[in-house]
């Protein structure tokens, strides 16, 4: 066994570096951290880092990655964030939902068909990450 605090690094392939660049930005909030050359970029939000590689993207339907999840700190943010999206005119997978587990997560698509959570997760969110 590997010992780990979670999934800190996800790569993607994606058509456009620049486009996908922009999104996860503009989305997030996500920071690039550097970017060598046209067809890479690494991205990182403090404490996930997030990879784009120019390539084949895919198609949306048959993706190979299920999906991605950012966590959410709150609800209240969820929800704030579901209203956010909503108004960007973000494509919307799965619209917002209260779980039983007490999660609260909607899903979107990004530009290359690749979906994404974001999740309030009671056991996830409320813990601090010391960087």
């Amino acid at each position: 066994m590997i010992k780990n605090r979670g999934m800190r690094h996800l790569a993607l392939k994606v058509k456009d570096v620049e486009r996908s660049k922009e999104f996860y930005s503009r989305v997030f909030g996500m920071k690039v951290v550097w970017q060598p050359d046209p067809e890479n970029a690494y991205l990182s939000s403090g404490s996930d880092n997030l990879a784009l590689h120019l390539g084949d993207g895919g198609n949306p339907a048959a993706q190979r990655l299920d999906h991605l999840g950012f966590i959410v700190e709150s609800i209240a943010e969820v929800e704030a964030a579901w209203a956010w999206a909503q108004a960007e005119r973000l494509e919307i997978v799965h619209p917002l939902k209260h779980h039983r587990d007490g999660s609260v997560s909607f899903y979107i698509r990004d530009p290359d068909g690749n979906v994404i959570q974001a999740l309030y997760e009671p056991s996830i969110s409320p813990l601090r990450l010391t960087l």
